[in-house]
């Protein structure tokens, strides 16, 4: 076998296992629309078809209609909207700070902030649970917001701050020089050229709000509080084998996910691959 040979048999092999790879990730999804358009007398039907002969949204709008999920989904949309705002927000101006201004413990608070980027959330969830009580936060929306702002800031900060890091500073010196402040610098000048950077930690802040269900689980025992994680989980347990309408209501908790990164994703590799290299 001649190197030409050998050069296409690898890129075949390949090719090969990037399409499996494909194939396994995109299968269970596809199956889960397929199953969420049929009506419950043709979920079991054999051979199963991918295609349903009969598609229908019925699933869709029994599940939205059904259990509280709207009530639910507004839930988690308010609580994840709010959390990746004030994420952003806070974690900006930390990223802005350790990226341009010097001060003493610099490096050191900056090593805290990755160290707490890299603690795993459950190895936190007892003193969590004790701070939540103390503070009265059980059965409230706003124990899961302070502990989500918590979790979500070092990531941000880290990939904002590797961004900011690359802006050239001679821009600032320039704004300076005309009279700008320090805070009219970040808002007017450093914000609006991280978007990128800012688009990526959104979607890490977003993602992580949203599809959350071990905290959630923990804290939120009232039914009409409960966020969409937790009741999907409920959902399986009080329709069990209404297969249709489980994966209908499963779609409509993930399509927002895929909406805010299909509308992110271009600013996504820019801006993840600079705060990492940077940072």
């Amino acid at each position: 076998m001649n190197r030409t040979q050998k050069n296409l048999a690898s890129q075949f092999i390949l090719w090969f296992l990037l399409l499996s790879g494909v194939v396994i990730t995109v299968f269970p999804l596809v199956y889960m629309v397929s199953t969420s358009l049929k009506g419950p007398i043709f979920v079991f039907e054999m051979p199963p078809k991918i295609i349903p002969s009969k598609p229908s949204l019925d699933n869709f709008f029994r599940a939205w209609n059904s259990n509280n999920f709207e009530r639910y989904f507004l839930n988690s949309l308010a609580v994840t909207s709010i959390c990746t705002v004030v994420v952003i927000f806070l974690s900006s101006m930390m990223a802005y700070a350790f990226a341009r201004f010097e001060f003493r413990l610099k490096k050191t608070l900056f090593y805290i902030v990755i160290f707490f980027m890299m603690l795993p959330s459950m190895t936190l969830i007892v003193p969590q649970f004790t701070l939540a009580v103390k503070l009265k936060l059980i059965n409230k929306l706003s124990g899961l917001f302070y502990l989500y702002v918590a979790q979500n800031i070092p990531l941000a900060t880290f990939l904002l701050q590797g961004f900011m890091a690359l802006i050239p500073v001679e821009i600032e010196e320039a704004a300076r020089i005309d009279g700008a402040t320090p805070w009219q610098v970040y808002w007017r000048i450093m914000l609006p050229l991280c978007g990128p950077a800012i688009a990526t930690a959104a979607i890490f802040a977003s993602l992580g709000t949203w599809d959350e269900f071990v905290w959630a689980n923990t804290i939120l025992n009232k039914p009409n509080i409960r966020t969409l994680p937790v009741a999907i989980a409920s959902f399986q347990g009080t329709h069990n084998s209404d297969w249709g309408l489980i994966f209908a209501a499963s779609i409509m908790a993930v399509l927002p996910v895929i909406i805010i990164f299909i509308a992110l994703q271009r600013f996504f590799v820019k801006g993840a691959a600079s705060g990492a290299i940077k940072g």
